[in-house]
């Protein structure tokens, strides 16, 4: 019988090798549009691969987690930062640190949220796409003599 959609997915060898190459894909990625783009493309793209790169963490430490639990854990996560922005303790520890400013932003920006939406999406998306086309490779596998 095949998996029910939202199934977890089956223990896979290459399922934390590949979350950890997506999350340093996913940080030349955010590198790359923050030095050749500007603008709001640069700032929303830029918002929208932070949520990817904590989205590839939570596969990194959790392989089993099924693609919808890992996009809302991320994006509660990315929110959770970005609200907290709303205090002064992000702004405080950004002053002292470039690795805090990185991680915790400094000021609030309500359309960040929708890119942090779109982030998560986006990964559960090419996660759920991977694990189809996993699912088949296996299939056929199996299926031959």
């Amino acid at each position: 019988m095949p998996p029910a959609p939202g199934d977890r997915p089956p223990s896979l060898p290459r399922t934390r090798p590949l979350a950890a190459l997506a999350a340093l894909v996913t940080v030349a990625a955010g590198l790359t549009v923050r030095a050749v783009t500007g603008g709001w493309f640069g700032k929303y793209a830029g918002d929208a691969l932070y949520t990817v790169l904590v989205y590839a963490l939570v596969v990194l430490v959790w392989p089993r987690v099924t693609p919808v639990r890992a996009a809302i854990g991320a994006l509660a996560f990315s929110w959770a930062v970005e609200l907290a922005q709303l205090t002064p303790v992000p702004a405080a520890l950004s002053e002292a640190s470039v690795v805090a400013r990185l991680v915790l932003g400094s000021t609030f920006g309500a359309a960040d949220l929708v890119a942090y939406a779109a982030g998560a999406v986006l990964a559960a998306s090419a996660h759920t796409l991977v694990g189809h086309r996993s699912r088949r490779r296996r299939e056929r596998a199996g299926a031959a003599p």
